[in-house]
């Protein structure tokens, strides 16, 4: 029995994308979410679900903007809380996605903002931060029974909590 040769891989052709993937350097953020967990918007016709990013570094909350984008919602993005204060004030969303450490009115003051505002609002609010052991961030999330996502996250964990909130509305609105 004699072997067989080996099958030389195939050469992509100008223009095609080289099928070897090659890692993303360190610290770099990899937006491919699993597709059996992405949100589809609502039918066509209907009104785009909307999401209020309130973040203050620019790139990520750029790059964070166009993946939600890619995922069916219309963004709104807004670097402090005083922003984000006149975005609820003039709209409803779906979605706050709202970092802790932010200048002029940080996450915990905008939620309070909102909460005396527009209280029906407090319960589609998703807190970001990267200070993992930061005790007032902390006592926060545990005072107001929030939820949190907790930096760097992977976009598979973000959509999941896209989908939470929003189970989470429909329910309290049935």
């Amino acid at each position: 029995m004699s072997a067989a040769a080996p099958v030389p891989a195939p050469v992509p052709s100008e223009g095609t994308p080289n099928p070897v993937s090659t890692p993303a350097p360190v610290g770099a953020i990899t937006l491919k979410a699993n597709p059996g967990l992405r949100l589809q918007a609502e039918a066509k016709g209907s009104r785009q679900k909307k999401v209020l990013l309130l973040e203050d570094d620019a790139a990520f909350k750029e790059i964070m903007t166009t993946f939600i984008n890619e995922n069916g919602y219309d963004v709104v993005a807004v670097q402090n809380g005083v922003e984000g204060v006149h975005e609820v004030l003039a709209s409803d969303f779906e979605i706050i996605l709202c970092d802790m450490q932010m200048p002029t009115l940080p996450g915990d003051m905008f939620f309070r903002a909102v909460e005396r505002m527009r209280p029906h609002l407090c319960d589609r609010f998703i807190f970001m931060t990267g200070y993992r052991g930061n005790g007032k961030v902390t006592d926060f999330i545990t005072q107001v029974n929030g939820t949190v996502l907790i930096k760097p996250f992977h976009v598979d964990d973000l959509l999941e909590l896209f989908a939470f909130v929003e189970l989470r509305t429909h329910l309290l609105a049935a």
